[in-house]
């Protein structure tokens, strides 16, 4: 990969206002947060700022896609704040409102940065998350101030990063999930060096219909099938080829289960994206929970990276197993099919 943004650990930040662009798209349910690793994981750049002397610290980060006046109510950056107050209680520390509420952010409007920029002495970008997108708090405001890569966002393009180097082999890639579409590009470019690629999910059932890709991937020989795609649906194993008319495939079967866990113990590099069915259910959960585990008890360098598979991951009590846990998403996917990030691209070396 090319060399790194320069990092805000290089940045004299005493007594300035730094601008920082971090990545606290979280969950929300019924107003409340279901998931706060986002804003935790935000933490050691803010620290480091707040120890480094900084005399205000304005955090940003876009929340969902508002798109209507309901929207902006229920996607108020308010629990968000709350949230990280009580992580990380600093009267220095401020977070604005969502960004996207402001229509030129998305366009990466200059007149929305030069707001965001406005008394500020320098900007860090610690939103990975979103370093795929070209917008106004990711990539017009780093043209306003001297810009940084935050702490995350390198650990990210290190982590990610090695992944496209000379790995420790076998090289092991387990896809899933429903969009082949949404992976194409990254496995292609990563697919065919790697020593094997595990397919799972609905994506299984596309690639068997009509198959992208240049490289033989591994299939499920087996799935669970039910009669309808409903959390208690009647169902049962059947193989791969044989699910009755009208039946779906909601997640592989126990002896694709440990032929893939088999196949990712051995490997001396490992990365997860997409689960193996649909886990939220539990009829339908003892797939992608079988690979969380396999990859968490893997001795190689493993990544799992997509919102599903993170969440899998910490819903098999096995995160703190695992090498490196990718908050990308979407940003993660582009950087590994090769792509430039314009909220990196936009920061100067390091």
């Amino acid at each position: 990969m090319n060399k790194l943004p320069r990092s805000v650990a290089t940045a004299d930040v005493s007594g300035r206002t730094v601008l920082v662009r971090s990545d606290l798209n979280v969950p929300l349910e019924d107003g409340r947060i279901a998931d706060d690793t986002r804003i935790r994981a935000s933490l050691p750049t803010l620290r480091l700022l707040l120890d480094g002397g900084a005399a205000e610290v304005r955090v940003c980060s876009h929340l969902g896609r508002p798109k209507t006046d309901e929207d902006r109510v229920r996607l108020a950056i308010t629990p968000v704040r709350e949230r990280l107050a009580e992580l990380l209680p600093d009267d220095r520390l401020t977070v604005l409102e969502n960004t996207r509420f402001n229509p030129g952010e998305t366009k990466n409007d200059e007149g929305y940065a030069r707001e965001l920029a406005a008394g500020c002495d320098l900007y860090v970008d610690d939103a990975f998350g979103s370093a795929h997108r070209a917008h106004s708090s990711t990539e017009a405001v780093a043209r306003l101030l001297p810009a940084y890569a935050g702490l995350l966002l390198l650990d990210e393009l290190r982590h990610l990063g090695s992944l496209l180097g000379e790995v420790e082999r076998p090289f092991v890639i387990v896809s899933g999930g429903a969009k082949v579409a949404d992976k194409v590009g990254v496995l292609q470019n990563l697919g065919a060096r790697a020593d094997e690629v595990l397919i799972g999910g609905k994506m299984a059932e596309d690639v068997r219909a009509d198959n992208p890709f240049t490289f033989d991937a591994v299939m499920p020989v087996d799935v669970v099938a039910a009669s309808a795609f409903s959390a208690d649906a009647e169902h049962h194993v059947t193989a791969a080829g044989a699910v009755p008319d009208g039946w779906l495939g909601l997640d592989i079967g126990p002896q694709t289960r440990e032929d893939f866990a088999n196949r990712i113990a051995t490997a001396g590099t490992v990365f997860w994206n997409g689960p193996m069915g649909v886990f939220e259910w539990p009829a339908f959960a003892e797939g992608t929970f079988a690979v969380a585990r396999a990859v968490a008890d893997c001795d190689g360098f493993t990544v799992v990276g997509g919102g599903d598979s993170v969440r899998a991951i910490h819903d098999a009590g096995v995160a703190d197993k695992v090498s490196w846990i990718s908050t990308g998403g979407g940003a993660a996917l582009e950087f590994l099919e090769g792509k430039s990030l314009p909220g990196v691209a936009v920061i100067p070396e390091g």
